[in-house]
């Protein structure tokens, strides 16, 4: 019998439409594993085993079934975004235990595209920090279980590197998709604004959160970022950068084709610029982090592209910049909230937030980072970065310790992120290589708006020149 848990979210959907196996089938092996698993890992809140069977046989029985791209793929979605008939909790246990009347948009547009959601993921409450664990649990990581897997989309990405899903639904306030993918060894995109529909807690962060795919692949990350953006099945479809449609010849092609990752020359070649200072003052990158960076302008190098050291301008106000809108969107979500059930760091980044809430909401900061950065993205077409500055914290309670020791920790290890929600500029988390605990080490990949294809282009030529170990080995 074929073993369907560890395969590629685009083999599955191609052997369903084929009729190889089952959506049942596939969703039966992938629910067995996480209840002999996810015990130990921690990723989901809640499983639907029933409701997914029941909504396997569905997708199997639809007259649509040979066009659906993602036809029979088990999916998790972060426990922030509804799912008809369960509830959202958001990590928390001051939100309402009521079911879900409808589907986020995202989660419907999984849903019609064939894919069946198996569960909801663990966040820490309020998705405020770069760890997650709280009141519904710890989610570690698969290859490291003595670390967090990081957050806030830590149990989607915990979900994903343990083979419990193929694919995961997480979102990106300063770092939450990338930072747990880089922990975990996964690929994953922070779409560029207005790419695909946010709709996340009471105002998206002031328009920074955006919603993703976490993966393992970069064609199942293209794939997914195609079916949220419902930009069709072939390609990603988001807006174009005017260097992103011309080949090697300097000839046009489609948005589709220059998302084609691993495709040699579809994107040209590419001016890069390899950063390996951290955007926040006083934040440390680590050997292993620069390290992968340096490989990857290698290998960049290799397949053409043009590669030079250059920083960019970041401004010394960054830090109090990314702290103003950090807590000022929690300052938000907690409205309406009892505060006496929400954790006790979670109460002080409400209220430091609600400090800085009217002048976040002016927006001029983000504006102004956004002027001083673009004459370095019409120098260089992409960023290349550490994904983190060091590997992630140890897996303990960190939602009962104070909210300055999580503030320390979270800028610590995390500092390569924000800069990116604040503009609402793509950025991509892609492995490469190993930290030397034997866990994923990973780096960033930054254009200008509307280079997801670009940044896709080049996270495959890496996955290609430099294969990555898909899941962690829990057995």
């Amino acid at each position: 019998m074929t073993n369907w848990v560890g395969r590629t979210a685009v083999e599955i959907a191609a052997a369903v439409r084929d009729k190889q196996v089952t959506p049942r089938e596939v969703v039966a092996e992938h629910l067995a594993r996480i209840e002999r698993l996810d015990g130990r890992v921690g990723a989901f809140r809640t499983v639907r085993t029933e409701a997914a069977l029941r909504e396997a046989d569905e997708v199997g029985a639809r007259g649509d079934l040979a066009g659906l791209p993602l036809a029979g793929v088990p999916v998790a979605v972060k426990d922030n975004l509804a799912v008809r008939g369960e509830a959202t909790r958001n990590g928390s246990a001051a939100t309402a235990d009521t079911p879900a009347e409808r589907d986020h948009v995202t989660v419907a547009r999984l849903r019609a595209a064939g894919a069946v959601v198996v569960g909801l993921t663990n966040v820490p409450e309020l998705c405020v920090f770069g760890t997650t664990e709280g009141v519904h649990g710890t989610a570690r990581n698969p290859w490291d279980l003595s670390r967090t897997a990081g957050g806030s989309s830590g149990g989607s990405a915990a979900a994903v590197a343990a083979g419990m899903v193929p694919i995961a639904l997480g979102n990106d306030g300063m770092g939450s998709l990338r930072i747990p993918a880089a922990n975990c060894g996964l690929v994953t995109v922070k779409p560029g604004h207005g790419v695909v529909p946010a709709g996340i807690g009471r105002g998206d962060w002031f328009g920074m959160a955006e919603n993703g795919p976490l993966a393992t692949t970069v064609a199942d990350a293209r794939l997914m970022l195609s079916v949220l953006a419902d930009a069709g099945f072939d390609g990603v479809g988001v807006r174009p950068d005017a260097r992103d449609t011309q080949d090697t010849q300097g000839t046009p092609t489609t948005s589709a084709t220059a998302g084609t990752a691993g495709t040699a020359g579809t994107a040209g070649t590419c001016r890069i610029a390899l950063s390996l200072r951290a955007p926040i003052a006083g934040a440390v990158v680590t050997k292993p982090y620069t390290a992968a960076a340096r490989e990857a302008a290698g290998l960049l190098m290799k397949a053409g592209h043009q590669v030079r050291r250059a920083d960019p301008p970041y401004p010394r106000s960054l830090a109090l910049t990314a702290l103003a809108h950090w807590t000022a969107g929690t300052s938000v979500d907690a409205q309406g909230l009892d505060a006496r059930l929400l954790a006790r760091r979670t109460r002080v980044h409400a209220a430091v937030g609600r400090r800085f809430a009217g002048r976040v909401r002016a927006g001029s900061a983000r504006e102004a980072l956004r002027r001083r950065l673009e004459p370095f993205f019409e120098e260089y077409d992409v960023l290349l970065t550490p994904a983190l500055a060091r590997r992630s914290p140890r897996a303990v309670p960190w939602h009962e310790r104070g909210w300055l020791r999580n503030l320390v920790a979270n800028s610590a290890y995390a500092p390569m992120t924000p800069p990116w929600n604040l503009t609402g500029w793509p950025a991509m988390a892609v492995p490469l290589g190993t930290l030397p605990s034997g866990a994923p080490c990973a780096v960033q990949l930054v254009g200008r708006p509307g280079a997801e294809a670009r940044l896709l282009q080049l996270a495959g030529q890496l996955e290609r020149l430099r294969p990555w170990e898909r899941t962690a080995p829990l057995g």
